[in-house]
């Protein structure tokens, strides 16, 4: 059985990603090496932070380049900020280039309810994504962001949930996928949807 790459670029929940996997008795291993990446059946790509710290950490990394050459041949998934820098550009602090592997920016959320989004929200399914196969409409899963990502083509948004106004909770684009929420701190619900995710290699 292969593993799932964890992407260590100095930004990361990488232990709870981790553990979760384990949970699963799924190998996560947590990577900094470019050829790790390329021998992993799937990569992970966390983040917790600002967007413009986390983009200039992953380039001085080095590995923008290795995370986008699987782009065509393996499933990856972003979690929170690492959702947020699948997009083209993000606009926290200033603005800044993202990976654009999702069509729009991210953005401040346009609420009047108090920020951060701290805490267990519902979502809502549009389409039918293999991630969320076998989830009910309404489950609940765990947030904290004060941005979230403006998807330009809806049909790359796979959940949605609201805090006072709809909120991009989860991305999809051919092989590449994106959670604003935490599933490795979502219960059972989270790691069903880490499964599902695990199953696509």
């Amino acid at each position: 059985m292969g593993y799932t790459a964890i992407v260590d670029y100095g930004v990361g929940n990488l232990k709870s990603v981790s553990n979760a996997l384990a949970y699963l008795g799924r190998e996560g291993r947590v990577t900094g090496d470019p050829r790790e990446l390329e021998l992993a059946d799937a990569v992970i790509l966390p983040g917790v932070g600002a967007f413009p710290d986390a983009a200039d950490k992953l380039r001085q990394s080095g590995l923008e380049g290795p995370l986008l050459a699987q782009v065509q041949k393996k499933p990856i998934l972003g979690i929170c900020l690492g959702m947020q820098l699948l997009f083209e550009r993000g606009e926290e602090v200033r603005p800044c280039r993202g990976l654009g592997l999702i069509a729009g920016g991210v953005e401040r959320i346009p609420t009047g309810l108090k920020l951060p989004h701290i805490g267990w929200n519902s979502l809502h399914f549009p389409g039918n994504s293999p991630l969320f196969a076998g989830l009910e409409e309404g489950t609940y899963v765990y947030f904290v962001h004060s941005f979230y990502g403006a998807a330009a083509r809806p049909e790359q948004v796979s959940a949605v949930t609201d805090y006072g106004v709809p909120v991009t909770a989860a991305v999809e684009s051919g092989l590449v996928f994106g959670c604003q929420f935490h599933p490795e701190k979502s219960g059972e619900a989270g790691l069903h949807i880490l499964k599902n995710f695990t199953a696509l290699c």
